[in-house]
């Protein structure tokens, strides 16, 4: 299967051949196991203090019954305050959790190597699909083939003037611009901080992400990785396929290098 290969003005260089990894069916389900596996990684352990909402001088009537009230625990005092509240106890104000997050909880999921290379191949040749693309909400008007491919002068760009460049010649701004629409949040979120929620846009894949990475910083939704540290987390945020991706040629040449079960059993089949 061949695709155009572009220049960073956005003019076709030819086409390139994709490799056998871009064949792969697409398991949507195991896209989304991967991410929900790879997405507990980064989750940090949390607990409760041992004596939390317990540092408070209340108990309960001894004995407990014949006294015309609840048994819960009361506190205690010599008047004002909150003498006579329940406290302490689960059920009563600043009380302890009844059931609080402890620090032994299992939350690092695993899944296995072939079912992660598997998802993995299968969100990578995703992205060769238009109707994926346009279904996650990105906006691909006038884009003629699928995955868009690259010369390697994108992998030499250090500033972000000449990134918003080679994104409007490959008619790709408009996606970015797709996130300028998004109204700010109100309630909780914007009392704690979180008013505004950057979306996903343009994922750059390259051989060496180094200097794309430092010319993005300031363009909002857009990213940038190698093939070496290229996950689904990457290509299917939320776990949901597929993320319009931009490919340098040396970036196909390293994919083609990935090796997997099903890879070999393909070519054995052809």
């Amino acid at each position: 299967m061949k695709t155009t290969l572009y220049t960073t003005s956005g003019t076709k260089d030819g086409e390139i051949e994709l490799p056998l990894i871009f064949s792969t069916p697409f398991r949507r389900e195991l896209i989304h196991k991967a991410f929900t596996n790879l997405n507990s990684h980064k989750f940090q352990p949390q607990g409760r203090h041992p004596s939390a909402g317990q540092d408070v001088v209340a108990d309960s009537n001894d004995p407990p019954t014949g006294q015309g009230v609840s048994r819960v625990a009361r506190m205690r005092g010599g008047g004002g305050g909150r003498q006579g509240q329940g406290g302490e106890v689960a059920s009563t104000r600043g009380g302890r959790q009844a059931h609080p997050p402890i620090v032994g909880k299992i939350i690092y999921k695993k899944l296995n190597k072939k079912e992660n290379k598997l998802a993995l191949c299968s969100a990578i040749a995703a992205t060769a699909s238009k109707d994926l693309i346009e279904s996650r909400g990105h906006k691909i008007n006038g884009i003629e083939s699928f995955p868009i491919i690259v010369s390697d002068d994108i992998e030499n760009i250090a500033k972000a003037s000449e990134v918003s460049k080679i994104l409007e010649s490959l008619k790709l701004s408009q996606d970015v611009k797709r996130l300028q629409s998004r109204k700010p949040r109100s309630g909780k979120p914007s009392l704690r901080g979180r008013s505004k929620k950057v979306g996903k846009s343009v994922l750059f894949v390259t051989k060496d992400a180094t200097n794309l990475r430092k010319a993005i910083g300031a363009l909002p939704g857009i990213e940038a990785t190698s093939v070496k540290e290229l996950s689904v987390l990457d290509l299917a945020p939320g776990s949901d396929p597929i993320r319009l991706t931009v490919y340098s040629k040396s970036a196909i040449e390293e994919i083609g290098k990935i090796k997997s079960t099903h890879l070999e059993i393909m070519v054995k089949t052809k």
